[in-house]
């Protein structure tokens, strides 16, 4: 019984890597969208976010049976819950990468009001956090989790220099404001995608501890 668990488990794992390298792929393809001003990597974008909803129902239909079924002991009945909580996280990264795509649409084959430097770096940021996050789920690495959780302060830090920038063009000229607002919406789903790789290594860290900031 415990092997066929163990197995279970390792699928789970699995599950999860598969749906993670999903959504850093989908971030991937709608920064380059709006890089390039290729729409084809913006559909590429919201393509793959169907694709990680329909992952995310198979791996909670997937912890649901290990419950229902297996009546796990405390540590892997946290182990399971938490994999729960992450996956409804990577859903919502998935969905922000395609209200990125959604927005670069609007731009292919226009120039920008600025040199786009900072929201690409924030998109790399963002994107090892999201790595990293469910690396140390797999690989039980509390270090890991907790140096995530740290980062977040760089992926601040830029948000803060792209919002002050986009204010200045604004002040500059009143018609950068549109696509001041949009570039503005970028940053925000990008920050917002760090904030859910925080969570999850928030969660990773409850998994090995059994301590979570918001029940403290």
């Amino acid at each position: 019984m415990r092997k066929y668990f163990d197995r279970e488990l390792e699928a789970l794992n699995t599950g999860l890597v598969e749906m993670g390298a999903q959504i850093e792929s989908a971030i991937e393809n709608a920064v380059k969208a709006l890089e390039t001003s290729n729409a084809d990597y913006a559909r590429k974008a919201i393509e793959l976010d169907s694709k990680v909803n329909s992952m995310e129902k198979d791996i909670e239909s997937r912890c649901l049976r290990l419950l229902l079924q297996q009546h796990p002991v405390a540590s892997d009945l946290r182990l399971i819950s938490v994999a729960m909580k992450m996956i409804t996280d990577m859903e919502r990264i998935g969905d922000q990468a395609a209200d990125i795509a959604e927005i670069t649409l609007r731009y292919e084959e226009k120039q920008f009001i600025k040199e786009l430097v900072d929201i690409p770096k924030m998109a790399q940021a963002a994107i090892k956090m999201v790595h990293e996050s469910i690396d140390a789920f797999v690989k039980r690495d509390l270090a890991l989790a907790k140096s995530v959780i740290l980062y977040d302060d760089f992926v601040d830090e830029l948000f803060t220099i792209i919002r002050n920038d986009l204010i200045e063009l604004i002040h500059a000229d009143k018609n950068n404001g549109e696509q001041a607002l949009d570039l503005f919406m970028i940053t925000k789903y990008l920050e917002r995608i760090a904030d859910h790789a925080v969570n999850i290594a928030e969660w990773v860290v409850f998994s090995m501890t059994g301590q979570h900031k918001d029940y403290e």
